[in-house]
């Protein structure tokens, strides 16, 4: 059984009987005997509670802790101590507000005490990272270390989160650095991924799932930020801003986003670049062996490929053709897509 199930059945429960007891409290007013007005106050909270209780219980906590999940622990460490500050003025003004003649003696405490628990948890959540740095001045490195997880922080835009691969880079431990993702680019993953389309849905849901694996990792420095850019509205625009005031690298596999953040200065670590790199290489005269599957463009000649998914193109390899065969490299083309190489049979 669901939770949204059980809590149905509990309200309706709950409702029914409250229902009931209204309906026989107001048989009077309404002219009606007591036993049929408990029954139809009694059906109107069974319909309450069917299709209330779950947006008055379950729906609200699975908000709070898909809120909590996705906060860094910085935000949510800063918005506690927020909260404390703002319930501790409110009790240091708790006494002489109860000293107030009625009904204000009573009733001012506690609207103090939510307001200002609310003023101090929202205050301390926004300014999050000012209150952070300060502290990290006055206590030194090893305060700054802590709390912002690194002297060099990494920004990921969506494209790198979609494609999935920088959480086993990032485990390699090569990047160096914390990685962060802004709160704009978490938000267009989510328009993504709620997307009428099935293939964009489908990647925004990986991309949230990379997400998750991010922040679960605990080997894996990871913060998400909460800064935006005003004044600019498109997500990779915001993207690259943030990095100019940041000084921060970005990660991305999005060609266009690689060219605009080049241009304004922004060190670009482009994964597919990073690929291409760690790619197996063969150098003219080396020997490999290939399983030639399909025709080459050219007459006679077939193709394989590596198991890094490099293409292998071999002169005379069409006859080879659903075989695996030792090859003698020729050449090879390195190209922004990949790297190819050239390869005759051996003899």
């Amino acid at each position: 059984m669901t939770a949204d199930f059980v809590s149905r059945m509990l309200g309706t429960l709950v409702f029914a009987l409250l229902g009931a007891r209204i309906g026989v409290e107001w048989a009077g007013a309404i002219a009606l005997p007591s036993e049929v007005s408990a029954v139809l106050f009694g059906l109107v909270g069974v319909l309450i509670g069917l299709i209330l209780t779950p947006w008055l219980t379950i729906r609200p906590l699975r908000r709070v802790r898909h809120l909590i999940l996705e906060m860094p622990v910085d935000s949510l460490l800063t918005s506690l101590a927020g909260l404390v500050v703002g319930l501790g003025m409110a009790l240091l003004l708790a006494y002489p507000l109860a000293q107030l003649n009625p009904p204000w003696g009573s009733l001012l405490p506690p609207v103090v005490s939510v307001v200002f628990g609310y003023l101090g948890l929202t205050i301390f959540s926004a300014r999050s990272r000012e209150i952070l740095n300060l502290i990290s001045a006055a206590n030194g490195s090893r305060s700054r270390l802590f709390f912002s997880g690194g002297e060099r922080t990494i920004l990921l835009d969506t494209s790198v989160l979609i494609d999935g691969r920088i959480v086993d880079i990032a485990r390699t431990g090569f990047l160096g650095g914390t990685m962060a993702v802004p709160s704009f680019v978490i938000n267009e993953l989510h328009q993504v991924a709620d997307s009428s389309d099935m293939l964009r849905r489908q990647r925004g849901r990986h991309g949230l799932n990379k997400l998750s694996e991010l922040q679960r990792q605990s080997t894996i420095p990871f913060k998400i930020i909460e800064e935006d850019v005003p004044g600019i509205v498109e997500v990779d625009d915001k993207l690259v801003a943030l990095a100019v005031k940041m000084n921060a690298p970005i990660v991305t596999n999005d060609y266009p986003l690689n060219r605009v953040a080049e241009t304004q200065g922004v060190t670009v670590l482009n994964v597919n670049s990073l690929a291409n790199a760690v790619r197996s290489i063969y150098l003219p005269g080396d020997t490999l062996a290939i399983r030639i599957i399909q025709e080459g463009r050219e007459t006679d000649q077939g193709v394989g490929y590596l198991e890094d998914g490099t293409m292998v193109v071999v002169e005379g390899g069409k006859t080879h053709m659903d075989r695996t065969i030792n090859v003698v490299v020729t050449k090879f083309i390195n190209k922004d897509t990949g790297r190819m190489f050239f390869a005759v049979p051996e003899k």
